[in-house]
């Protein structure tokens, strides 16, 4: 499988999500740029959420749990487009996303570094194998979203700064896409 390397380009947005130019990722994670992102929630027949603990040797928040991928749409790529992409190399899974949410956020990472994001939120369902790329995952999981929601009040430092978010601002979105009600 073929990872994200740090110098791949990165979508820099405006407020609205306009695309305004490109910059390197680490660059643009230095410098705090807003930029476009994309992520990809998954969940089972059996509504369990699929959790990846990122490679701890990723550039930024590495050895946190974190929704199944979490990436940026290379340009001229939809965010739709680079979700499955990054999904199947990421995880090795490939099934159907549909659009859920947009969400932009803005904190310091790990490293000395900002997130500042326009981030397309895809939801899918997957019972098949799951093969992560252990350069992206070290590890992954099934877990039902109250021990997801009672993991993360337990033990917030555990799990990345946007996941943490998207669970605190649109849960009742995520839980009811779980509840397959989306």
């Amino acid at each position: 499988m073929t990872g994200s390397n740090d110098n791949d380009p990165v979508v820099l947005v405006d407020a609205n999500d306009v695309e305004i130019g490109t910059a390197g990722k680490l660059d643009a994670h230095r410098r705090g740029l807003k930029h476009r992102a994309i992520s990809a929630l998954v969940r089972n027949s059996a509504n369990e959420f699929l959790l990846q603990r990122r490679n701890p040797a990723k550039y930024h928040s590495g050895g946190l749990w974190t929704n199944a991928c979490c990436s940026h749409p290379l340009p001229g790529e939809s965010t739709a487009d680079a979700a499955s992409r990054r999904l199947q190399q990421e995880m090795g899974v490939a099934c159907p996303l549909v659009p859920l949410f947009v969400f932009a956020y803005r904190a310091e990472v790990p490293g000395g570094l900002i997130e500042d994001e326009v981030v397309h939120v895809f939801g899918g369902r997957h019972d098949g194998p799951v093969e992560p790329d252990p350069a992206e995952a070290s590890e992954y999981k099934w877990i039902t979203m109250r021990d997801l929601e009672a993991d993360v009040r337990a033990r917030p430092d555990a799990y990345t700064v946007w996941f943490r978010q998207y669970l605190a601002q649109r849960g009742d979105a995520i839980a009811q896409w779980m509840a397959g009600r989306e």
